[in-house]
Parts: C-alpha cells; sequence; structure tokens
C-alpha cells in the first residue's frame, strides 16, 4: 500500500481509503458479518483511511465501522466523517446550521465510538445556512479538540472560495470516475494551486466499473441506483460497451482487472491524493486496494481516453 501526505492536513493516508456509503442502506440491506470482514481485511493490508457519514443510515454506517475497528489502535487510523444532512418529514434535506453541525459532530463521535474525529467534511453546501456560521461552527469544534481537520465535500470552486473566506478548506471530496470528469475542468486546478486535498469518490463509477453488472442487471428499490438514468436505457447500454472494451484492454493486454483498471486511472491525476473504495464483500477488498501499486503510464492513459470517446458522461447529484 502506497501512503501520501493528504494536502494542508499533514495526515499519512493510505492511497486508497475504504469507503462505508455502501453500508448505509443506499445501496439496499447490508449483511453485517461480511461488511466487518472487509474493514478488517482492508486495515490488515495497511488501509489507515477510513471514510464514513453521518448520513450512511444515520449512524448505522459509522457504529458497523467502529465496530470493525475496534481493536485497533486508534492513533494508527485516520477517521474522516461528513455532516450537514438531516433527516425530515420529507426525506433527507441540506442542514449546515450551527446547531446541526454541533449535534451531527457529538452523534457522530458517539457512533464511531470515538473522543476526535481527523477529518470532517460538510457532506453538502447548503444554501439555506451562510457558510460563515457553519465556518465559526467547525472553528469551535476544532479548538475544542473534537476535530482535527475541516474538509468539503461536493462542493463547487465558487463554494470553496466563498467558505474560504471564512475557513481553510484543508479537503475536498468529488466524485470523480471515468464516465465523470468534470472536475479536471477547474476543480483539480483549483486544489492542486491552493494544496487542498482530493479525496475522489466512486473510482468504479458506482459499480459500472467494477465488472458485474450487465444489461439484464437490476437493482432492489431501496438502492438509489434503481432511480438512476446512468444505470438505465440507451446511456447504461452504451457505457457497459465501453466498459466491455476497458475491461478487454485491463485483463487481455495489462494483465490487471477492469477494477483495478478503473482505480489506478483516477489515482494517475496529480491532483487527486485518495480514491475512496468501498464493498461489503472481503474477497473483492485485495482486487480494489491492490491497484495503489499500478502506476499507468501515458500510452495506456491516452488508449482508454479512446475508449472513453464513445461513452455517456455523467453529471448531477449521485445519488
Amino acid at each position: 500500500m502506497k501512503y501520501t501526505t493528504l494536502g494542508k492536513t499533514g495526515l499519512e493516508v493510505s492511497r486508497v481509503a475504504f469507503g462505508t456509503w455502501q453500508l448505509g442502506g443506499d445501496w439496499g440491506p447490508t449483511d453485517t458479518v461480511p461488511a466487518m470482514q472487509a474493514i478488517r481485511r482492508a486495515a490488515n493490508e495497511g488501509v489507515n483511511f477510513f471514510d464514513t457519514a453521518q448520513a450512511y443510515g444515520f449512524g448505522q454506517s459509522e457504529r458497523l465501522l467502529a465496530m470493525a475497528l475496534l481493536l485497533l489502535p486508534r492513533e494508527e487510523l485516520v477517521i474522516a466523517t461528513k455532516g450537514g444532512l438531516r433527516r425530515s418529514a420529507n426525506g433527507v434535506v441540506r442542514d449546515a446550521s450551527a446547531t446541526w453541525i454541533r449535534e451531527g459532530v457529538e452523534a457522530s463521535l458517539k457512533a464511531l465510538g470515538t473522543d476526535y474525529i481527523d477529518l470532517y467534511q460538510v457532506h453538502w453546501p447548503d444554501p439555506s445556512t451562510p457558510f460563515d456560521e457553519t465556518a465559526e461552527a467547525l472553528s469551535t469544534l476544532v479548538a475544542d479538540g473534537k476535530i482535527r481537520h475541516v474538509g468539503v465535500s461536493n462542493f463547487s470552486v465558487r463554494q470553496m472560495e466563498e467558505f474560504g473566506a471564512s475557513m481553510a478548506i484543508e479537503t475536498v471530496q468529488p466524485p470523480y470516475h471515468l464516465f465523470r470528469r468534470d472536475i479536471e475542468t477547474n476543480v483539480l486546478p483549483y486544489t492542486a494551486a491552493k494544496d487542498i486535498g482530493v479525496l475522489a469518490y466512486g473510482p468504479l463509477a458506482h459499480g459500472l466499473l467494477g465488472g458485474r453488472l450487465g444489461i439484464d442487471t437490476t437493482f432492489p428499490p431501496q438502492d438509489w441506483r434503481s432511480k438512476s438514468s446512468m444505470f438505465q436505457g440507451a446511456s447504461f447500454a452504451r457505457n457497459l460497451r465501453a466498459v466491455a472494451r476497458l475491461r478487454e484492454l485491463a485483463e487481455d493486454q495489462l494483465g490487471i482487472t477492469l477494477a483495478q483498471l478503473a482505480v489506478a486511472w483516477t489515482l494517475a491525476n496529480p491532483a487527486v491524493d485518495v480514491a475512496i473504495v468501498g464493498t461489503r464483500d472481503p474477497d473483492h477488498v485485495d482486487d480494489a486496494l491492490a491497484a495503489a501499486d499500478i502506476d499507468l503510464d501515458q500510452e495506456v492513459l491516452d488508449r482508454v481516453d479512446k475508449i472513453m470517446v464513445a461513452a455517456v458522461p455523467a453529471y448531477g447529484p449521485s445519488p
């Protein structure tokens, strides 16, 4: 496993982080035992960076992560979580108010069974709350020792600039994979110039680049992909054809798996510090982690670009 310094935080983290979005219910029911085995396997293989969120089951994912890591030395782990989403009568809403941020941090600390959070991220920009209100609450939590570093997730450059006027942003977590490259235009140049650490989520395109989906694949109603245009109709079929060509390149010409190619491609961008990969199956862990040691040369990257010309780019919130 390779490690890197995460932006200005000074945190030394594995280049592949274990993500726990899949464990909170948005992807359908979670079998706790294999999920915990997957987390422990990742830790045993050198992963020291684990990303979760209050909104991943509102405590479910965080509690499961805490149980899986219970016997490991806390000081050797880097735990990142996110807040600023709240359940309401109309579903989940964005709420980065000072009150909810404080409540969210306390709830996450309890669920994670820890006295401090290494990296706390605002999950989504909240248009109803001024950034300076959120920043002031986070600054107090840093001063109190409850969180050590502050980042954001799903923020544009303009939003990072506005938030940064009140508090320095140390990391950002955007979606980034072969079918979604919009952050290359402005977000990544901005973060590189400001030394903001980048944690890319969804490098396997939410399963599309995992190699296990086909045109007949269906998703349970609880799985957000069942309602996503990315996994339906002509766009899905067209992208599956691109996936087939990528698999041929990976397996027949490079001697690696499709998933390894996808994660290695994400990490090949010098502006990306970490790729967040999650799984509920311990047997899939080694495959994803091996990608951190794969260096793709420019010829391979060019061949990937040629394949992706025929693909349908993904945009918008996920989910």
